[in-house]
């Protein structure tokens, strides 16, 4: 899934559609990103993170991976069938989307 930082005073929608276009060369207006999911995550006892996952229910292009150091490859999955590979921060966001779990995962807190 695309992800980054926001650039200092950037919006959230701005930055999630800057990211996006960045990643795939896919474009978005800001105004068609709505927020699925918040995940607050502990990476470590040192660092914790909030993430926001949106969908794009308008778009245009065609996606590519952009940043092939980055990203091995860009691929189409089906819900029930993620690789098994998939970094377990973003399968929080996304499973907590996709299972309806309400808007907020907090992921590797013990």
């Amino acid at each position: 899934m695309p992800s980054g930082k926001l650039d200092h005073g950037e919006e959230l929608s701005y930055g999630a559609a800057r990211e996006l276009s960045e990643e795939t060369g896919l474009e978005v207006d800001p105004a068609h990103l709505r927020l699925v999911q918040v995940v607050h995550h502990q990476q470590s006892k040192e660092i914790s993170r909030i993430g926001f996952f949106f969908e794009a229910t308008q778009w245009t292009g065609i996606p590519v991976n952009r940043e092939p150091t980055k990203c091995m490859a860009l691929e189409w999955f089906t819900v029930h069938d993620l690789p098994e590979d998939i970094i377990e921060y973003p399968e929080a966001g996304l499973r907590g989307y996709l299972d309806d779990a309400g808007t907020l995962v907090e992921h590797n807190w013990k």
